[in-house]
């Protein structure tokens, strides 16, 4: 090919070629028609989708190794894609009949500022990895993000501060919601090419399509550190006493009163109502100190909770 191209038309071709691993099958043999072990991709994309396939492949290579393929690991990568769709089909339930920009609003809360530093900081590792070719990192990088710190944390903080009656930050939080789910759209595109348009052009765009727009780059603006650390202390204090509320098997239902005792009670004081409703509490009080008896305790980097 690059004889040829240079034969014709006087120039190289290419001068990168990425070279991938073997995909084998389960006991790490070679796929073959003798053994009858190959896969048919039509059945899988019939099944599972054909954005599940290729992210079940991208997920699982490792530069200079051969992966094992496993239908278990295309359907975590369909789950992968129903999050998506249970994720859009949530800011879209909120901002009906809102008129919402795809910008970021003027006003940001300590949460929004968080989850804005981390996909920043999201963009910057993401892009480096796809520039060495490491698309596997990358593609898990992205899964990561997505499903732990978008879904799991921030729309339920989301969650909260739409249900508060500051009806004036509620659009600040739409604006957010649809402004990170649309970049990291974007940035999940070359991995889920179908999946990541379909969604897209339901949300506000000045593009025709998702494959015109601009890239996701790294902003020196977006870094808010203080915010973000403040926000991991807050999220750090609801892991610690879910896991004991866990550890003692305290359902949901029954709720509990909660004191801080921590020198960072304005830190804390910010994250009051996402501690009352993410730790399951009927009450939250912050003080520099306690003395309580008889109390299930849990410690954190920089507090005491009872």
């Amino acid at each position: 090919m690059i004889f040829s191209g240079i034969e014709h038309t006087g120039k190289v071709p290419f001068n990168t070629v990425y070279i991938h691993g073997l995909v084998r099958d389960m006991d790490g043999r070679k796929m073959s028609k003798s053994l009858g072990n190959g896969i048919d991709p039509i059945e899988l994309i019939e099944k599972y989708g054909a954005d599940a396939v290729r992210f079940n492949l991208v997920i699982g290579n490792s530069p200079g190794k051969d992966m094992r393929f496993s239908a278990q690991k295309v359907e975590a990568s369909r789950n992968f894609a129903n999050k998506l769709w249970n994720a859009a089909r949530f800011i879209h339930m909120n901002i009906y009949g809102c008129n919402i920009k795809n910008e970021l609003p003027k006003e940001l809360n300590i949460e929004d500022k968080w989850i804005l530093d981390e996909y920043n900081s999201l963009i910057k590792s993401v892009t480096e990895n796809i520039e060495k070719f490491e698309f596997g990192i990358a593609a898990q990088k992205l899964y990561g993000f997505i499903w732990d710190e978008f879904c799991d944390w921030y729309i339920e903080l989301a969650k909260t501060r739409l249900n508060t009656a500051e009806e004036a930050s509620h659009n600040n939080t739409r604006e957010v919601l649809v402004y990170v789910f649309t970049n990291l759209l974007k940035l999940l595109h070359p991995f889920m090419p179908f999946i990541t348009e379909e969604i897209w052009l339901t949300f506000p765009h000045k593009e025709d399509s998702i494959m015109i727009s601009n890239y996701p780059e790294f902003k020196d603006s977006l870094k808010y550190r203080s915010e973000k650390d403040n926000m991991k202390e807050i999220m750090e204090l609801i892991r610690t006493v879910r896991n004991r509320r866990a550890e003692m098997n305290v359902p949901p239902s029954k709720k509990a009163k909660i004191f801080i005792e921590t020198k960072n009670t304005t830190v804390y004081s910010k994250g009051k109502e996402f501690i009352e409703k993410l730790a399951y509490a009927e009450k939250v009080e912050i003080s520099e100190k306690y003395s309580i008896e008889d109390a299930v305790t849990g410690v954190t980097s920089t507090a005491k909770v009872y």
